[in-house]
């Protein structure tokens, strides 16, 4: 299955595949990476970004590759909203009309041709992340209310919660699975996130369209 996943340096990027993905990170390229492979989809390399500040320069990169022009059919920008979707969309959209490649008015719209670009907030349309869509995923795993209970304890016990809480519970359900330890992209490509759950509809609608443009 051709899924490429581009390693993020200092030198400009080689284009593998016609149909781009750009992620904020390491564990996101696995995440996704693991998805497509799932949704039987081929011909897409993603690229991280090291970092939502950086998505900037790599889409500048992206766009004075070689062979862009005639190569890429298709382009995917994907981040988390954090605390303000908005600023996050308004952000990306920045970007792609700062080198002028198409640029969505909404999130989720799919515009322009060769290439196609679109671009995906995550967890939605509020505030949050990657890891709030994976953690709605297993909202009615019996290990959950084990979770729950773990940072009610800390509370109680007025020990200081972790700063990015949505990050800790997902490491706290991870430690409930066989292969304790694993980061959120590798518990992707272990098969413990259920993509077939609602939550990852929109995603893979959004790559769908992406990819096949319809």
């Amino acid at each position: 299955m051709s899924v490429g996943i581009e390693k993020t340096s200092p030198e400009p990027v080689v284009i593998k595949y016609p149909h781009l993905l750009v992620v904020e990170g390491k564990e996101d390229e696995r995440f996704f990476g693991a998805l497509i492979r799932h949704m039987g989809l081929e011909q897409i390399q993603i690229i991280a970004a090291e970092g939502k500040t950086q998505i900037r320069s790599r889409i500048r990169a992206i766009a004075n590759a070689p062979k862009f022009v005639e190569t890429v059919v298709s382009l995917g920008v994907l981040r988390d909203a954090d605390n303000n979707p908005l600023a996050a969309f308004q952000s990306v959209r920045d970007a792609l009309e700062a080198v002028g490649l198409p640029s969505p008015d909404h999130p989720l719209e799919v515009v322009g041709d060769r290439p196609r670009v679109g671009i995906l907030i995550l967890p939605g349309d509020s505030p949050g992340m990657l890891e709030d869509l994976c953690l709605a995923s297993v909202a009615e795993d019996p290990a959950m209310p084990c979770v729950e209970q773990y940072f009610e304890c800390l509370k109680q016990k007025e020990i200081p919660l972790p700063n990015n809480i949505s990050k800790a519970k997902v490491q706290t359900f991870l430690a409930s699975r066989p292969k304790a330890g694993l980061r959120l992209g590798e518990a992707a490509e272990a098969g413990y996130w259920p993509w077939d759950h609602e939550v990852f509809r929109t995603v893979k609608g959004f790559i769908e369209r992406l990819i096949h443009g319809v």
